[in-house]
């Protein structure tokens, strides 16, 4: 089968509006939390979990992830098992998608574990705020440096790149919390996958799926729909579409 992603950089399209259809997938705590207050904690999931997010990964043109989550938890963003491989063959799609760093700062470890994993190109998102050193060392083991916006990330400007550019379509956000938070609130996220897990994990400085700075008003909160649950023995997966959809599909 021919594969319709190989990750040659096109001609900007026409529509200068266009961006990625994004999912932000997640899992947390019965208590809405992602990590522990000192963020030590891995992933929290069931096996169960952990294969939701490859399945996912699997129809994603491209898999993005907060600088902080890669340094962390030594992430490589890859693709997973053969068998998700296959997943992505029979779609059309390249063995493994593109994988999109955040660093609005430049702060982003140049010896992360992504950089050493080569199985796809490597994509990083800065802003203006980052030094040109911290710059000069990124390029040095990225495949692409993108920076846009001054002081933090413009995700509209940089999905749109991503589409024009990179050829994505469909893109695939892993958090963490800021990320999700800045997505959230520049009205970019079209879908949510949320896993709610049977722990408690406390504490008012663990973090959540969208911290950052957050809307400043019920009324202007980020409005979804419920669109799917099913349980798996004691976790609920659940799938929530914006609401305005409609709206969302007519700005790309």
């Amino acid at each position: 089968m021919s594969q319709r992603h190989q990750f040659e950089p096109l001609n900007p399209k026409s529509d200068s509006s266009a961006r990625p259809f994004v999912l932000v997938n997640m899992a947390m705590s019965a208590d809405g939390k992602i990590a522990t207050a000192n963020r030590t904690s891995g992933t929290f999931g069931s096996v169960r979990d952990h294969e939701h997010l490859y399945e996912l990964r699997a129809t994603a043109d491209a898999v993005m992830s907060g600088a902080r989550t890669v340094d962390l938890h030594d992430y490589t963003l890859g693709p997973g098992a053969e068998c998700f491989r296959q997943l992505r063959r029979r779609r059309g799609l390249a063995d493994c998608h593109l994988r999109i760093v955040v660093t609005g700062s430049g702060s982003l470890n140049p010896q992360a574990a992504c950089f050493r994993e080569r199985c796809s190109p490597i994509i990083v998102l800065a802003s203006e705020r980052a030094p040109a050193a911290a710059l000069k060392k990124l390029n040095a083991v990225a495949d692409a440096v993108k920076v846009a916006g001054a002081d933090g990330v413009d995700f509209a400007v940089a999905l749109r790149w991503l589409w024009a550019e990179w050829q994505v379509r469909r893109l695939l956000c892993e958090g963490g919390g800021e990320l999700n938070d800045a997505l959230f609130r520049a009205g970019l996220v079209d879908e949510l996958h949320l896993t709610i897990c049977p722990r408690i994990i406390g504490g008012r400085a663990a973090p959540t799926i969208a911290d950052g700075v957050g809307f400043p008003g019920l009324s202007d909160a980020f409005q979804m729909r419920l669109t799917s649950t099913k349980r798996v023995g004691d976790e609920l997966f659940c799938v929530f579409r914006r609401a305005n959809q409609r709206a969302a599909a007519r700005s790309r």
